[in-house]
């Protein structure tokens, strides 16, 4: 399939990408229209689907053919609306297999009753196989980005594995899930203009926030107190025009001191309500976490899933986000909220120490 090209006049500018939130997300849209997106002029690899940028997908699908390389399985997957090639890269343990073990003689009589390592790393292989080595007729959820190899769409899988769906209960999910999207955001057309980013349309608080989590990612800062963040506002305040001239009386109302230190807790609210900060303990010595950069957190969420997911509640399925949220105010903090869990797990996931069997639910390979 020739992959099409948009109209540069109807391209919205590459600036103004980050503004949709469909973006930086998995879009699941259905194959047909991956195939039929349109690629951007401006950078290979985008493509626009409705006006929306996109680069990444979320697919589920029947495999309908298959083929295996040294490095890589080629999976065929049809959603029922059109089928398309995904390139699953094989990790370390899949390339070894049917390799001969050099330990295996050594040890494989010799560790009688003990823990034997070649034995456990052949289940872990045998586990890691049947999630990863598909056969024509099974289901395989893939994400990663969109390309176009050779004039042919397809998806270079950076997550991939196969759903184990008896009763059908995750794709019927998954199709009553996916039309709302298509109703909710895909199908909306996005006005990306120039002018709604000017200073004119911003707010001082959601450019105090911006300011914020700007300072945040560029800095790495791991945790913060407020008056560390609150000269970065200071310019926002001498921007402001004067209510009163110099030869009248001051005109009575907060001062400048007063109205700078609101707006910071103005912005430091919707940085906790948006889950980038939390307060691990609420006390008079204000220190905010950034969720992003608190290694204890994600090591907790991470280690509260594995643990959990052994146990037979949660074995088939994995644990609910509603779940994990709990466990981890139960043995972390009480003050992390679902919207910080989620970017937890959002991190975890895109670093493959977790995966989503569905849209609540977590578990580990």
């Amino acid at each position: 399939m020739q992959a099409a090209t948009m109209d540069p006049a109807e391209e919205p500018p590459s600036m103004l990408w980050g503004l949709d939130p469909i973006f930086s997300a998995f879009a699941r849209l259905y194959v047909r229209d991956i195939l039929q997106m349109t690629e951007s002029i401006q950078v290979p690899g985008i493509y626009f689907y409705n006006s929306h940028p996109i680069y990444k997908v979320d697919v589920l699908g029947t495999v309908v053919y298959k083929r295996e390389r040294e490095d890589f399985f080629c999976y065929g997957v049809d959603d029922g609306t059109g089928v398309i090639n995904c390139l699953c890269w094989k990790n370390d343990l899949l390339k070894e297999e049917g390799r001969p073990t050099k330990a295996e003689g050594k040890h494989s009589g010799g560790a009688q009753g003990g823990f034997n390592l070649v034995a456990e790393l052949e289940k872990l292989r045998q586990a890691q196989n049947s999630r990863c080595h598909l056969e024509i007729g099974e289901l395989l959820r893939v994400r990663g980005p969109v390309k176009t190899s050779r004039q042919q769409r397809e998806i270079s899988a950076s997550v991939y594995y196969k759903v184990n769906d008896p009763v059908m209960a995750v794709q019927i999910a998954w199709m009553m899930e996916v039309p709302q999207l298509y109703r909710q955001c895909y199908d909306k057309l996005l006005e990306l203009q120039p002018s709604a980013t000017s200073d004119s349309a911003i707010s001082s608080l959601s450019k105090a926030t911006n300011i914020i989590k700007d300072f945040l990612k560029q800095k790495s800062v791991t945790r913060f107190r407020p008056y560390d963040v609150q000269d970065l506002l200071q310019p926002l305040m001498s921007s402001q025009p004067q209510t009163a001239s110099a030869d009248q009386e001051p005109v009575a109302g907060p001062s400048v001191c007063q109205q700078l230190r609101q707006l910071l807790k103005e912005a430091l609210q919707i940085l906790q309500d948006e889950g980038v900060v939390y307060r691990k303990v609420k006390s008079q010595d204000e220190v905010y976490y950034v969720t992003a950069q608190d290694k204890d957190l994600l090591m907790a969420v991470k280690d509260i899933i594995r643990e959990d997911s052994k146990r037979e509640k949660y074995a088939a399925k994995g644990c609910h986000i509603l779940h994990i949220l709990s466990a981890v105010r139960q043995r972390y903090s009480l003050n992390v909220s679902k919207a910080a869990l989620e970017l937890v797990l959002q991190s975890l996931e895109c670093d493959s120490d977790i995966v989503s069997t569905s849209d609540s639910h977590y578990t580990v390979f």
